[in-house]
């Protein structure tokens, strides 16, 4: 089975957080040695809002729903390759006059 393509804009300006997962050893001396935790050490998560009518913000739902949080999609974030990111949940948001507001965190995911 292939792997789906999130292909929808969301809004400008995304901020997108990097963390480097690290091991590290404290000495008594005051020394500390620190290693990468792992092959894929860093990670990115990205916090973002999709607004539109109702058709286009029942389709992002769909897409997330269809994916359920466990499973892994393909997405280009900002200044990166394509990858792949899993979403643990949305916050849809009437805003009125037919158009909606959904917020979604997208969190960078690795094939075993």
């Amino acid at each position: 089975m292939s792997t789906e393509i999130f292909t929808w804009v969301p809004k400008v300006e995304p901020v997108g957080s990097v963390e480097f997962r690290l091991k590290s050893a404290k000495f008594g001396d005051g020394y500390q040695q620190t290693a990468a935790d792992g092959i894929n050490n860093k990670t990115q998560s990205w916090p973002l809002t999709f607004v539109g009518d109702e058709a286009r913000i029942k389709a992002i739902v769909a897409f997330f729903d269809r994916h359920a949080g466990a499973k892994a999609f393909n997405w280009t974030a900002p200044l990166a390759e394509p990858a792949l990111y899993r979403c643990r949940g949305y916050q849809p948001t009437p805003m009125g006059a037919g158009l909606y507001s959904l917020t979604a965190t997208f969190e960078q995911a690795f094939h075993p």
